[in-house]
């Protein structure tokens, strides 16, 4: 018989139960705050939640109560792209994308065929993830299928949730890292292997459309279809030369979406990156099958590649998260990712609120992976995935925050100026997985 483990904490709680809107003052029903909280953790879950001069009563005789009541609480940050393999690429001067493939990303991942680089790379960015107050991503390894196996080994040690999976390439790209007719067999047993296993979760993952055939998308659609269980990532719309060149490749579709749709890869748990260059009728599209787009906000900005419209998203009713796209993303931080979201939004005359940037790096994106049953919220029966925040971790985000009187200002304060130094502690499923100080 297994004894559950229960741990208190008292802290300032947030968390966002729906979309707060897009007011300068979250729908009232959107938002759960208890300024002075109690978080009650029973095992890998979150047993209550609530006022803390509420709960005491009802807690065990002698609990011992973790004391954060200078911190706040959120649920942890989830990213919806990022590549692990690129960890080593970051700031990586003056390309855009398809020279920035060509001349750092191709020759980066021919290192991933060596099990013991994956390896020691999926710790690093897992370290990395975890000071950044990230519990949960969707994640590209390479075209190697160890990249996979070194990956999900190193999330199931930490007891993650992870969506990831090994990318499909059979075309256009350094003979080294093409996996011809190989890819598909060796997804098939990484989905055997590790789908559904524990926390993890497999995502299909053709790079591009432009190094991929038809024959093997198609075949990468057959798998969907045979599993709808199974995720999808790719990426779509990025770069006007990118588009220039699906169009080249694929001249019989009417547009680079219709290319994924032909394979039967847009449902509603595809995760399309960027989607920057998109007309409203690819949005509506999207929108009716229920795929996602990853706004990248500081990987579009580094590479060039444009601004992405969340105007025209939500007039479409086209669903969107949160993303850091490292390598070319600047910032493993979710802070950071909002941080160039408002400024992205500043440049489109759409300013982003911290109600909204938050929701989005919670339970929006938890929502856009369909995992908004088990993650993105501190709510009972929820996994025990959290984020302690210290407002104060540096001079000038403490005088910041003495300067603001409502909790909308202080939560703008955290976007704009907080960074993994304000990342106190990352709980996953229960246990603290890192703390700033120790680290």
């Amino acid at each position: 018989m297994t004894v559950m483990t229960h741990t208190f904490i008292r802290a300032e709680l947030i968390s966002f139960s729906q979309d707060p809107g897009n007011e300068n003052l979250p729908r009232p029903e959107s938002l759960v705050h208890y300024a002075d909280g109690l978080l009650w953790l029973e095992g890998q879950h979150i047993h209550a939640v609530g006022n803390f001069a509420e709960l005491l009563p009802s807690l065990p005789e002698h609990a011992e109560i973790l004391d954060y009541r200078d911190k706040l609480i959120m649920p942890g940050f989830i990213d919806t792209h990022v590549h692990y393999v690129q960890l080593d690429i970051m700031a990586s001067y003056g390309r855009q994308l398809l020279d920035w493939l060509n001349d750092y990303t191709f020759p980066e991942e021919c290192r991933f065929a060596d099990h013991a680089h994956a390896e020691a790379l999926s710790n690093a960015f897992l370290d990395e993830m975890l000071r950044a107050g990230t519990t949960t991503a969707q994640v590209f390894g390479s075209s190697h299928p160890n990249s996979v196996d070194a990956f999900f080994t190193a999330c199931q040690k930490r007891n993650l949730r992870m969506l990831a999976g090994k990318v499909l390439m059979d075309r256009n790209a350094p003979q080294a890292l093409l996996d011809g007719a190989s890819g598909i067999a060796d997804t098939e047993r990484l989905i055997e292997d590790w789908h559904g296993r524990e926390r993890l979760g497999y995502s299909v993952t053709p790079r591009f459309a432009p190094t991929s055939t038809k024959a093997q998308m198609d075949a990468a659609g057959a798998l969907l279809r045979n599993d709808p269980s199974l995720w999808l990532q790719t990426h779509l719309a990025e770069n006007s030369g990118e588009l220039d060149w699906v169009a080249e490749l694929f001249p019989g579709s009417r547009d680079y979406l219709a290319v994924y749709e032909q394979a039967g890869l847009v449902g509603p748990r595809s995760t399309f990156a960027h989607g920057i260059h998109l007309d409203d009728g690819m949005r509506q599209r999207l929108a009716e099958r229920g795929a996602s787009i990853a706004f990248c906000p500081s990987s579009n900005l580094f590479l060039g590649s444009g601004l992405f419209d969340r105007a025209a998203a939500n007039d479409t009713g086209m669903s969107y998260s949160y993303a850091t796209d490292i390598g070319a993303g600047t910032d493993l931080s979710g802070f950071g990712t909002l941080k160039s979201a408002y400024q992205v939004g500043q440049l489109l005359g759409q300013p982003l609120t911290a109600w909204q940037g938050f929701y989005g790096l919670t339970h929006g994106n938890a929502k856009a992976l369909s995992l908004h049953r088990h993650i993105g919220q501190l709510a009972p029966s929820f996994e025990a995935d959290l984020v302690v925040i210290d407002p104060r971790s540096t001079p000038l985000l403490a005088r910041r925050i003495d300067h603001c009187s409502t909790l909308g200002e202080r939560l703008f304060a955290l976007m704009m100026l907080a960074d993994d130094r304000s990342v106190f502690e990352t709980w996953v499923a229960g246990r603290r997985l890192h703390q700033r100080d120790s680290s």
